[in-house]
């Protein structure tokens, strides 16, 4: 029994420093961007909504040069060595970030941010998924999820308890300088206990993951749904505390709260999502989802309560549970030696998507005046996405010959 007692709480222990990197690598790496882009903006780009959108698609841009380099490192790297890597390079990153003195420094900081986030995020499903019993896949894909949402709620809450204790200098990078200790920490924690035990890189893949990717049935419409998932979210997450403070006459404490409500929904998102599907279907829950992340971004152009905060739960539910869905998909259908390059072939076209859609969206903001059309253009892409997802093939989840788990 106290075998049995040990071995569950090492279990549940890298369950946690997965969600604590897959932390680091999005809620810190990326989403904190859109809370601190207000100050990061005024403070270092003389307030240019075009010149925070490229520094936002600088952040993705290198999160597609990491997804590639996944694709290839998955054959010389084991997934934990991916992760330790990642961690590494997204610690640092967040370190400069803390300290950059300068726009040029910044986009440095954001870009290995990127490169970092993809290291960990994309082996960090299948290690949450191998270390539970394979008919709790979608429930540790969802859970790796949630990490995220934690780390947006913390990002949010914090740059909310900053401002109101301090004269409105420099608060966004006192944020990046907490979340650098945290990732110390992480960090340190994944290189003492996060071990391969004995496994060995993947053989297999084909170029870039492509070959790997082309035995998931529905893989196309899978593929499409991702990068249009990448299209819309980041329009939505990146500029929502801007919209909000900018058109909407929200103070910055009330703009932050609003992002704490969408990364609090996040954290159940996957958690929700997953075991629905579980149920009625991969095709159906994401198609709805597509749908309802599409109305929440329409929603919070209403820019008033209570429909803001309804638009942020819903957005926030929406875009954890639809990644892990997709990525649920690929996992049913993989094995542990094609689930690495095939999620990182379906990943470049999310990669593209997201590296686009932040610089459209501060043109956009820039040339028309106000946030609109960017929210529109969300929604837009959302409802793109739900006519891709409904061309999925529902299969029984964990129905796959051998699957990663």
């Amino acid at each position: 029994m106290g075998r049995g007692a040990g071995f569950a709480e090492r279990v549940w222990l890298v369950i946690g420093l997965v969600m604590a990197t897959a932390c680091i690598a999005q809620a810190f790496g990326r989403f904190t961007w859109g809370v601190v882009l207000p100050g990061a903006r005024d403070d270092l780009l003389d307030g240019s909504n075009t010149m925070a959108g490229l520094f936002g698609t600088l952040n993705v841009a290198a999160y597609l040069v990491g997804t590639f380099a996944v694709a290839w490192m998955a054959s010389r790297v084991t997934l934990v060595g991916l992760i330790r890597i990642g961690m590494v390079l997204s610690t640092s990153a967040l370190g400069l970030a803390a300290i950059a003195p300068n726009g040029p420094t910044l986009a440095i900081a954001l870009t290995v941010m990127g490169l970092g986030g993809a290291l960990i995020w994309i082996p960090s499903p299948a290690i949450a998924a191998r270390t539970l019993p394979p008919h709790r896949a979608g429930m540790a894909v969802g859970l790796v999820g949630s990490g995220i949402g934690v780390g947006v709620v913390f990002a949010g809450q914090m740059a909310r308890y900053l401002d109101q204790r301090s004269d409105g200098d420099q608060v966004w990078q006192t944020l990046y300088r907490i979340e650098f200790g945290i990732a110390v920490v992480v960090l340190i924690g994944v290189f003492v206990f996060l071990r391969s035990h004995g496994d060995r890189p993947s053989a297999t893949g084909g170029f870039g993951g492509f070959t790997a990717l082309k035995t998931v049935p529905g893989w196309i419409p899978a593929t499409v749904a991702y990068a249009a998932f990448g299209f819309a979210y980041i329009l939505v997450i990146g500029f929502l505390v801007a919209r909000l403070e900018d058109d909407s006459g929200f103070t910055a404490d009330q703009a932050a709260t609003m992002f704490s409500v969408l990364g609090a929904a996040t954290v159940l998102g996957g958690l929700s999502l997953g075991p629905l599907s579980d149920r009625i279907g991969r095709r159906v829950t994401l198609t709805s989802a597509f749908v309802l992340f599409g109305g929440c971004a329409l929603l919070a152009l209403t820019g008033t309560q209570p429909w803001v905060a309804i638009a942020a739960l819903g957005a926030g539910l929406m875009f954890s549970g639809m990644p892990a869905l997709i990525i649920a998909h690929i996992v049913d259908h993989t094995t542990a030696d094609t689930y690495g390059p095939a999620f990182s072939a379906a990943t470049l076209a999310f990669g593209v998507t997201q590296m686009i859609s932040p610089q459209i969206g501060g043109l956009l903001a820039d040339q028309l005046g106000s946030f609109t059309w960017v929210f529109v253009l969300s929604a837009s892409v959302s409802f793109i996405g739900a006519a891709f997802a409904s061309r999925l093939e529902d299969r029984a989840p964990g129905s796959a010959e051998t699957p990663v788990a």
